[in-house]
């Protein structure tokens, strides 16, 4: 198997997008925006991950949420969108050439000032955040899913949510002789499957989300 795996038939994937929330306008034109403008745009979370990120916040109605990987925000408004009234998130990037862009979106949005967006490496800029955090979303480089999974669990209350992206790696999880980022992602595939302070499930939806519960 040397091409990427389609988790769901495309046209079926359009009758799903067609039966969720709308993207919202603001949504719509950073999607427009990062596409046209953005290298690897297919980072971007788009309308079904949106949503899906959208709805787990909603149904914790977090005060404080991490995000580790802005990239130019999508996500990150997606999950504001479920932030009770005091609720803040604050969202972790090392490229600081999309600054103007992230903050432009920010500023454009209704959650600009529940949003703490810091540049940086994060690994450091965690060291500087005293907070309990409800729900996290790591989508950052793939190679430190574990690292980031190790340094935020103790600060992620009971009955909090951890999210963590692509590991499905585009279905090349089930090669036989994978490549050294695939192995990244299947040990830290099996790193939380036997790990027994979680429950853990892993959603297809676009390249696989693992959603991971803190006992």
């Amino acid at each position: 198997m040397e091409k990427n795996i389609e988790i769901i038939n495309p046209a079926l994937q359009e009758l799903i997008d067609n039966y969720c929330e709308p993207e919202q306008e603001l949504l719509q034109r950073i999607d427009r925006e990062t596409n046209l403008k953005v290298l690897m745009p297919r980072m971007l979370s788009g309308h079904y991950q949106g949503r899906v990120l959208s709805m787990l916040s909603k149904m914790l109605a977090p005060k404080r949420i991490l995000e580790i990987g802005t990239f130019t925000g999508y996500a990150t408004l997606c999950l504001a969108e479920g932030l009770s009234t005091d609720g803040i998130i604050y969202t972790l990037d090392v490229n600081v050439e999309l600054e103007d862009m992230v903050r432009k979106n920010f500023a454009d949005s209704n959650f600009e000032k529940q949003i703490a967006y810091i540049l940086g490496d994060a690994t450091e800029s965690l060291k500087k955040i005293d907070e309990t955090f409800d729900l996290v979303f790591i989508d950052a480089d793939k190679k430190n899913n574990g690292n980031y999974f190790d340094m935020i669990f103790d600060r992620v209350r009971t009955g909090g949510i951890i999210i963590v992206d692509n590991v499905l790696w585009s279905g090349k999880v089930l090669l036989e002789n994978p490549d050294k980022d695939t192995k990244n992602i299947n040990a830290f595939n099996e790193k939380i499957k036997n790990d027994d302070r979680v429950e853990q499930l892993i959603l297809p939806v676009r390249d696989g989300l693992f959603v991971i519960r803190k006992k």
